[in-house]
């Protein structure tokens, strides 16, 4: 890849790459390694992408990766729990600060599909795509969560 197309990647895409990061492993360090890791495979890349949609869908797709490695690093285990790390983003309403911690609560393979569907707006297919996973295993995990979250939440849950 060539610098100034690789320049113009990390200028559009870095905020996606590091808030798909940060959703994935909940500390905002973690999502610096993370996007650090992305774009230097990126630089490395000896492909060629067909188009920008082709590149974003790569990038999310090598930050998925990146995330689930970082989470199976044993070092990783070693690490306080999410509860008793003090970096809280602040909300304006408590709602969100409620929906924001359970989702964070669920099951990573529930969050990184919420996310996806919808921050990412992308579709049921093209997550399962994405993570390596049918479009109804896709389904089911967005249903789950959906239902953990109404549970746990109650009349604040507004699913639009």
């Amino acid at each position: 890849m060539d610098k100034t197309r690789f320049t113009n990647a990390v200028a559009q895409y870095q905020a996606m790459v590091y808030r798909t990061a940060l959703h994935a492993l909940g500390s905002s360090q973690d999502a610096d390694d993370a996007v650090q890791e992305v774009f230097f495979r990126l630089f490395r890349c000896k492909g060629t992408f067909d188009g920008e949609e082709h590149l974003r869908r790569w990038l999310l797709r090598v930050t998925v990766n990146c995330c689930r490695d970082a989470l199976k690093s044993p070092w990783r285990k070693r690490r306080v729990s999410w509860e008793e790390a003090p970096e809280i983003p602040v909300f304006d309403r408590p709602e969100q600060t409620a929906l924001y911690q359970e989702v964070m609560a669920l099951p990573e393979k529930y969050r990184t599909a919420l996310y996806l569907f919808y921050y990412e707006e992308l579709s049921v297919r093209e997550i399962g795509a994405l993570l390596g996973v049918g479009e109804s295993t896709v389904t089911t995990r967005l249903a789950r969560a959906r239902q953990r979250l109404r549970e746990r939440l109650g009349e604040d849950w507004q699913d639009d």
